[in-house]
């Protein structure tokens, strides 16, 4: 991982690290072959910076955390959903730009 600001998350651990935490959650589907995926990684990053202490980051490889991603019916990567309160309160897929990651976690927070 690029950041030590940013989790990676598994199917065994999501219920803890995501959906019952105290503060909002972003979080990334994606995978290592997926190359929007990655020009999208170093927004994420700025994101984990940008609200740390305010919004928990993370990232689900969806080829290893099938479960999960199927659970929140990720059908394209990269998928960025944001959780508050363990519910899905915001979603974006593709690899969209600076501001409309902004956006996405202020209409959240």
């Amino acid at each position: 991982m690029a950041s030590d600001l940013i989790m990676n998350v598994t199917d065994a651990d999501f219920q803890a690290n995501v959906l019952d935490s105290a503060t909002p959650v972003l979080v990334d589907f994606w995978a290592t072959w997926c190359a929007p995926c990655r020009a999208l990684a170093p927004k994420v990053e700025a994101i984990a910076a940008q609200y740390e202490g305010k919004l928990a980051v993370a990232k689900v490889d969806i080829d290893k955390n099938r479960k999960t991603a199927m659970n929140y019916n990720v059908r394209s990567i990269p998928t960025v959903l944001v959780f508050k309160g363990g519910e899905v309160v915001g979603q974006v897929v593709g690899n969209v730009d600076q501001d409309r990651l902004d956006a996405l976690v202020n209409s959240a927070m």
